[in-house]
């Protein structure tokens, strides 16, 4: 990891002597009397630590890793028992705008939720209607350059543009041919981080409207992570919440295996990609940038030594934990509760994990919970809250 040099000013020995022997011309123009020396106050004890962040509002964006921040969430908020604020199934009410009504037990005037995580597309006044004023906002984002290969895997039954095209390559060589704007299901096939902000349309040529969406979009989000450098966002996030070491401790989730047909986009193809993504390349180029800036503010040395313990750490509970010590395909999951999701189609295999043999009790539970995938961990809390037996059944 690379962070930009930093230019770093000091005022001189000579400068700040100048400043002390002026202090007695200064007082007098200013016409005010010397004042007695008043004497300093007494040691007083060390400030107090910051306090965690506790209500926390993340925008989960499609293909760009927001399934492994969920796992932190979920296994944060159930460990502290905080309150979720839940889907009625899986996502809400997407592709449509959130709205407040989505959220399984709100009411205007009831019982304050902590964390909300869950695929929406964004809209920030319905959800400033649900979550409390001091919640702390982020996202993720994800070069469109590959973005738009796992979207196209995943998404190939559920975007039409997709489906009627026989394959990438055909894809990009002519996007137009099989993309209607409009159609339900292709705002996966254009633009979808753009989509998922919520931001309005735009022509990637009116350059006064992009920028202020990505105004609007700065205003609302403190912190947007990189699925780059996703052990640095880690370590940004954990800091900006306050949070312990362990807390952000993950396992990747919802990751696919690139056996057989399934291979990483050509570096031509990423250009095409971008190119016909290009708002999703200005907001992911435009957040990129404040992403480094705070990793500056944060220091080079230290980010990377913090990331690099994160890594440590991880490797160690998946030897630990995991049976192989990785992500297996979801047919040698012997669990069902730990089996994830399989997108309809065939064009995405996701990976899950199975435990070792043997772990003791306590140690089995936290494993399995970091091996959770999204939607069972979602219908763990959903019972815990509300009770019954819902079941997971599908998602995004």
């Amino acid at each position: 990891m690379k962070l930009p040099p930093a230019c770093c000013r000091f005022q001189t020995l000579g400068a700040a002597l100048g400043v002390c022997v002026t202090i007695g011309f200064t007082v007098q123009l200013l016409g005010g009397p010397f004042q007695r020396r008043v004497p300093p106050a007494p040691p007083g004890p060390p400030p107090s630590p910051c306090q965690p962040h506790t209500h926390l509002v993340f925008l989960k964006t499609h293909k760009t890793g927001g399934s492994s921040v969920v796992n932190i969430l979920h296994r944060f908020g159930e460990a502290r028992g905080l309150r979720f604020a839940l889907p009625h199934r899986y996502q809400f009410g997407y592709p449509g705008g959130f709205r407040a009504e989505r959220v399984k037990g709100f009411s205007p005037g009831g019982p304050p939720f902590d964390i909300i995580c869950h695929h929406m597309r964004f809209n920030l006044s319905e959800v400033q209607r649900v979550m409390p004023n001091d919640s702390f906002y982020f996202s993720i984002v994800r070069d469109p350059g590959t973005l738009g290969e796992s979207a196209f895997a995943y998404y190939r039954s559920a975007a039409p543009a997709f489906r009627r095209a026989p394959s990438l390559a055909a894809f990009l060589a002519s996007p137009e041919r099989f993309y209607r704007p409009g159609v339900r299901g292709n705002h996966y096939a254009r633009n979808l981080q753009w989509f998922d902000f919520g931001l309005p349309p735009a022509s990637p040529g009116d350059a006064a409207a992009v920028a202020a969406a990505l105004a609007a979009l700065d205003r609302a989000f403190p912190l947007v992570l990189l699925a780059e450098h996703f052990d640095e966002s880690l370590v940004l996030l954990r800091r900006a919440l306050c949070w312990p070491e362990d807390a952000v401790v993950a396992f990747a989730h919802n990751g696919r295996s690139l056996g057989g047909a399934a291979a990483r986009p050509t570096a031509a193809q990423a250009a095409r990609l971008r190119a016909w993504n290009a708002l999703d390349w200005a907001l992911y180029a435009h957040l990129n940038r404040s992403f480094w800036r705070r990793a500056e503010a944060f220091g080079a040395a230290r980010l990377r030594d913090e990331a690099a313990r994160l890594r440590g750490r991880r490797a160690a509970l998946a030897r630990r934990c995991l049976r192989g010590g990785g992500p297996v395909p979801a047919r040698s999951v012997p669990d069902g509760r730990l089996r994830p999701f399989q997108p309809p189609g065939g064009g995405a295999r996701i990976l899950g994990y199975a435990l070792r043999d043997g772990l003791p009790p306590a140690e089995r539970e936290r494993c399995a919970r970091m091996a959770t995938p999204e939607l069972q961990y979602k219908d763990v809390l959903d019972r815990r809250q509300f009770g019954g037996n819902a079941t997971a059944g599908g998602g995004g």
